[in-house]
C-alpha cells in the first residue's frame, strides 16, 4: 500500500478487511485491502508515534496509545471519509507511552492500557463512559497485555526491571504468578485456542 503515513509504521492491527496503521507521524490510517485506493479514514490526535492499535471484538471501537502518553478511544461510527480528529475519549492518565493494549474478552466495553518506564501501570477504562475504573502499579515498564479467554484473567509482559510476566486475577489484581527469564522487554505474546 502507497501513500498515507510520511514516517514509518510502528503498530497495526486488523478489523475484518480493514488493516489500521500507526504511524510515527501520528497519524493513524484505516486501509481497505480489497480496494486499489486503500485508504477509508484517517485519524488525527496524537501529537507524537502512535505505538498501539487495538480494535474491540465487535469491529466499532478502536484503542489508539501513543508516545505522547495519550490513549485515544476512536468509534467508526463518527469517522468521516477523509481526516477526523473526533475521538471518542481522550485520555491522559498515563505519565509514559502507551504501546500495551487489550480489550476484554467478557466484557466488551473494558479495555487494559499499559503505560512505559515512567509509568508502569495498568489502568481499566470503561470505553462507554470513558471512565478509569482502576489503576495498579506493576513497578516495571508494561509492554503488552493479553486477557485468559477462559478465565477471568489478565497477562502482562514487561520491560526494565525484572523482564517477566506477570498473571493477575480479574478483578482484584491479586498476582497469582510470575514468570522470568527474559533477559529483555517481552515485547508481545499470543494465546493459543487449544481445545
Amino acid at each position: 500500500m502507497r501513500g498515507g503515513h510520511r514516517s514509518r509504521v510502528g503498530a497495526l492491527d486488523w478489523n475484518n478487511h480493514v488493516l489500521t496503521t500507526g504511524g510515527m507521524d501520528g497519524q493513524i490510517i484505516n486501509n481497505d485491502v480489497r480496494v486499489r485506493s486503500p485508504i477509508v479514514d484517517t485519524y488525527q490526535g496524537h501529537h507524537q508515534e502512535v505505538c498501539g492499535l487495538k480494535w474491540s471484538a465487535s469491529g466499532q471501537q478502536l484503542a489508539s496509545g501513543g508516545n505522547d502518553n495519550l490513549l485515544h478511544i476512536w468509534d467508526r461510527s463518527m469517522a468521516s471519509s477523509n481526516t477526523s480528529t473526533e475521538w471518542l475519549h481522550r485520555l491522559e492518565d498515563h505519565t509514559a507511552a502507551v504501546k500495551a493494549l487489550a480489550w476484554c474478552p467478557f466484557q466488551s466495553n473494558l479495555l487494559a492500557s499499559g503505560g512505559g518506564g515512567g509509568d508502569r501501570s495498568i489502568k481499566f477504562w470503561n470505553t462507554h463512559t470513558g471512565a478509569c475504573l482502576n489503576s495498579i502499579d506493576t513497578g516495571s515498564q508494561v509492554c503488552a497485555l493479553l486477557w485468559n479467554k477462559n478465565e477471568r484473567e489478565l497477562l502482562s509482559s514487561h520491560g526494565f526491571t525484572k523482564n517477566q510476566l506477570t498473571l493477575w486475577k480479574y478483578p482484584s489484581m491479586v498476582k497469582t504468578a510470575e514468570l522470568t527469564g527474559h533477559t529483555s522487554r517481552v515485547l508481545f505474546m499470543a494465546q493459543v485456542n487449544d481445545s
